[in-house]
C-alpha cells in the first residue's frame, strides 16, 4: 500500500504541472487603475501566448488600435490606441492560444481621467 502511494506521487505532480495553463500576470494600465493617459496597452503572460483577438472598448464601442498580429507566441503583448483616449472607462478583452494548444481568454478595465 505504501509502495503504491510512493509510486503514484510523482505521477500526481506531473499531472498537476501538465494541467497548468498560461495566464496573464500583469497589465498596463493595471486592472482597475485610473490613469491620465494611455500611450500603450501591455499584457505580460507567464508563458508564451498567441493573442488571436484583442478588442479595446468604451461603452460597448470598439476603439481602433495598432497591435501585434498574433501569429507568433509572445510572452508580452503590446497594442497602441490609434488616437489619444478621451476621459472615460475602457476595457481590453483578449483571446489567445497557449503553447499547449488550450484556448485562453481574459481582460482588464481602466479609467482615463479628465
Amino acid at each position: 500500500m505504501i509502495r503504491s502511494a510512493i509510486l503514484a506521487l510523482p505521477l500526481s505532480v506531473l499531472a498537476g504541472a501538465a494541467a497548468a495553463h498560461s495566464k496573464a500576470e500583469g497589465t498596463t494600465p493595471a486592472d482597475g487603475a485610473t490613469v491620465a493617459e494611455v500611450p500603450m496597452l501591455h499584457i505580460v503572460f507567464d508563458a508564451p501566448m498567441r493573442v488571436i483577438f484583442a478588442a479595446l472598448t468604451r461603452d460597448g464601442a470598439e476603439i481602433a488600435m495598432d497591435r501585434e498580429t498574433g501569429m507568433e507566441p509572445v510572452a508580452e503583448f503590446h497594442a497602441v490606441p490609434a488616437e489619444t483616449l478621451a476621459p472615460g472607462t475602457y476595457r481590453l478583452d483578449w483571446r489567445g492560444m497557449a503553447e499547449d494548444g488550450h484556448p485562453m481568454q481574459g481582460g482588464f478595465g481602466f479609467t482615463v481621467s479628465d
